[in-house]
C-alpha cells in the first residue's frame, strides 16, 4: 500500500537544455523524468535505432531469405497474450506482404501445452509441415522445444525479449536483445518490436536484392505496422525508453489518422474510446485487456484473428467476441480477487496493516489459470508485496504468476531459489516486474517459506513500504484545461516514463457518491477561494 508521498527530484542541470516555448509545467514533467536534450522529445521515425546492432540478425534475415526463395512452408508460433498476438499477427502480414505464399500461425494452448515452443507444442507443429518455424514473443528458453523441432529437420528462428536462462537452444537464428553480449542499445524492446526489427531488416536486404521488382510486388511500408508495434509494447508493460516511445507514438499517429487495423479500431469503440483521440491508457486498459482475454480464457487465435481481419464488419464480429470474453474474465477475477483478499488477511491481520510477511504466495484450488496473473497484480497494487498466484495445473502440478514491485528482479528471484533448492520449481522465466513458473503442489508450502526469505534477503524494509512519486504542486494559474490537455497530448506515457501525478491540499466543498463506487466533488484549493470539480474513480 502507498505509505509516503514523495516529490519527484528535478536534475542539478532543471529543464535549462528544454524549448522554451514548452510550458514550464511539461518542462519540469520531462526534466523529473531524465529529459535533458530536445533530440529526447524528437519521436520521429529518423530517430529509430538502426536494426543492425541486433546481434544475430543477419543469420535471420539470411534464413527468411532463403525461405522466401525457396517458397518454403513458414509457422509462426507466438504467446497468448497481447505481446504475443501482436508480433504474431506482425509477423504473417509482413511476411505475406513481402512474398512469402505459405505462412501460418500457431499459438499454444496455455491450459494444454504452457508457454513457449515445448516439444508437445512442436509435435502439433509438426503434423503442419512446416519447413521453417519463427518463435514470436517466445523461444529464448525452450532448449528442449528447439531440439525437438531440429530432430524433424525443422529450421528454427527465435525472436525474443526475454531475458536467457543457463543454456540457450540450438536454432539456427536467434534475435533477442536481452541475450548477453548484445550489443542493441534498447533493452526494453517489447517481442512486437523485436518482429518489427527483424521484417526491417528483411525488407532492406530484399530491397537490396531488387526482390521487389523481380516478383513485380509493391515494396510494403513498415511504417503500416506500428499500429500493432504500439498495442504490444504498451500491453506488455515494457519500459518506455526514447526507443519504445517513438514505436509507440507512431503507432497512435496511425490510429488517430483512420490508417490503424480494424481490429484494434474495433475494440476501442466496444471499449466507448474514439480512435482518433486514442492514447496509451486506452490502448492499455481497453484494448489490451479485451485481447487479452482470449488467451486467459479461450484460445488467443480469436484475438489474432481479429487483428487479423481486413473488413470493419469481420473485426467486429471477433471484437464483440472479445469484449464478451473480457466481462466474463472480469467476473472471474472479482470472485479469486475477493478470495486472494481473505488469504492475506488471514497472514496479514487487518486488511492495510503491516505484517511480517515480505512476498505473499497465494492459492486456491478453484482458481482460473488464465486469471492468476491480474490477481497477482492487483494484491501488489493493494498491500505493495511481490505476489505470486497460483493455480492448478493437473491433478499434481500448479502454474503460478508473479507480479514485483520497485527494487526487486522477479525472475532473478526464481533463479535464485531455484538454485538453492533444484528440486523445488520445475521450470520458471520472465521479467524484472512479472514471470511465471510452474512446482509440484507438494512443494508449495515449502516454495512459499523460500520465497518470503529470497524477498527478505534481497530488499529493505523502506522498498517494501510503497512511494508514491508526485510531480509537485501545481500553483492555481496551472490548474487548467489547457494544461491538462498539453500533458496528455505530451507522452506517450506508460511503464517508466509515467503520467504526470501532482499533489496538494484542498478543501472538500461538497462530495456525493456516483455509479456505485466513485465519488465526486468540488474542492478548493487552501491558499484560494477557487472551486474545482474533481473526481476519485473506484
Amino acid at each position: 500500500m502507498i505509505r509516503r508521498i514523495i516529490q519527484r527530484r528535478m536534475p542539478i542541470e532543471g529543464d535549462a537544455g528544454l524549448p522554451k516555448e514548452l510550458h514550464p509545467v511539461l518542462r519540469r514533467v520531462y526534466a523529473q523524468r531524465g529529459i535533458s536534450d530536445p533530440r529526447q522529445l524528437d519521436l520521429s521515425l529518423s530517430q529509430l535505432l538502426p536494426p543492425d546492432a541486433l546481434s544475430g540478425i543477419n543469420r535471420a534475415v539470411g534464413l527468411l531469405i532463403q525461405a522466401l526463395r525457396k517458397d518454403q512452408r513458414i509457422l509462426v508460433i507466438g504467446d497468448f497474450d497481447a505481446d504475443g498476438a501482436t508480433s504474431t499477427v506482425l509477423a504473417v502480414r509482413a511476411l505475406r506482404a513481402m512474398g512469402a505464399r505459405e505462412v501460418r500461425y500457431l499459438v499454444p494452448n496455455r491450459f494444454r501445452y504452457g508457454y513457449g515452443l515445448t516439444p508437445e507444442i512442436v509435435d502439433v507443429a509438426a503434423a503442419l509441415d512446416p519447413q521453417l518455424i519463427i518463435t514470436v514473443d517466445n523461444g529464448v528458453g525452450s532448449v528442449e522445444g528447439v531440439a525437438a523441432a531440429r530432430q524433424y529437420g525443422i529450421h528454427v528462428l527465435i525472436t525474443d525479449h526475454h531475458l536467457q536462462g543457463k543454456d540457450l537452444p540450438d536454432a539456427n537464428a536467434i534475435v533477442n536483445p536481452n541475450l548477453e553480449g548484445d550489443p542493441f542499445p534498447s533493452k526494453s524492446l517489447a517481442g512486437v518490436g523485436v518482429v518489427l526489427y527483424v521484417m526491417a531488416a528483411l525488407r532492406n536486404r530484399l530491397r537490396d536484392d531488387a526482390w521487389f521488382e523481380h516478383k513485380d510486388i509493391a515494396e510494403p511500408k513498415l511504417a503500416q505496422f506500428l499500429d500493432l508495434v504500439a498495442l504490444g509494447t504498451v500491453a506488455d508493460l515494457v519500459p518506455l525508453d526514447h526507443n519504445n516511445r517513438i514505436l509507440v507514438e507512431q503507432g497512435l499517429r496511425r490510429i488517430r489518422a483512420g490508417h490503424g487495423l480494424p481490429g484494434i479500431s474495433a475494440l476501442l469503440e466496444l471499449a466507448g474510446r474514439t480512435p482518433q483521440r486514442a492514447l496509451t491508457s486506452d490502448l492499455g486498459f481497453a484494448v489490451g485487456p479485451r485481447l487479452n482475454a482470449a488467451g486467459r480464457l479461450k484460445d488467443m487465435a480469436l484475438g489474432i484473428e481479429c487483428l487479423l481481419a481486413d473488413s470493419k464488419e469481420r473485426a467486429r464480429q471477433h471484437a464483440t467476441e472479445l469484449n464478451r470474453l473480457n466481462q466474463q474474465r472480469r467476473e472471474i477475477e472479482a470472485q479469486m480477487q475477493t478470495q486472494a483478499l481473505a488469504l492475506v488477511t488471514k497472514v496479514a491481520g487487518d486488511v492495510g496493516e503491516a505484517d511480517n510477511t515480505h512476498g505473499y504466495c497465494l492459492y486456491e484450488s478453484d482458481w482460473h489459470q488464465g486469471v492468476i496473473g491480474i490477481v497477482a497484480s492487483r494484491i501488489k497494487e493493494r498491500f505493495h508485496r511481490p505476489v505470486i498466484a497460483f493455480a492448478d495445473a493437473g491433478e499434481a502440478d500448479l502454474k503460478g504468476s508473479a507480479r514485483s514491485i520497485p527494487g526487486l528482479h522477479i525472475r532473478d528471484l526464481l533463479e535464485t531459489i531455484a538454485a538453492r533448492d533444484p528440486d523445488l520449481i520445475t521450470r520458471f522465466g520472465g521479467h524484472a516486474m512479472a514471470a511465471g513458473l510452474s512446482l509440484p503442489k507438494a512443494n508449495l508450502s515449502r516454495f512459499g517459506e523460500a520465497f518470503d526469505w529470497a524477498v527478505k534477503s534481497s530488499i529493505s524494509q523502506d522498498q517494501l513500504e510503497g512511494h508514491l512519486l508526485s510531480d509537485g504542486e501545481l500553483v492555481e494559474s496551472e490548474m487548467t484545461l489547457e494544461v491538462a490537455e498539453q500533458i496528455a497530448q505530451a507522452g506517450p506515457w506508460g511503464q517508466n516514463f509515467p503520467e504526470p501525478v501532482f499533489d496538494g491540499l484542498f478543501r472538500i466543498v461538497q462530495f456525493r457518491g456516483v455509479g456505485g463506487k466513485h465519488i465526486k466533488m468540488v474542492v478548493r484549493p487552501v491558499s484560494s477561494q477557487r472551486v474545482i470539480d474533481a473526481i476519485v474513480f473506484n
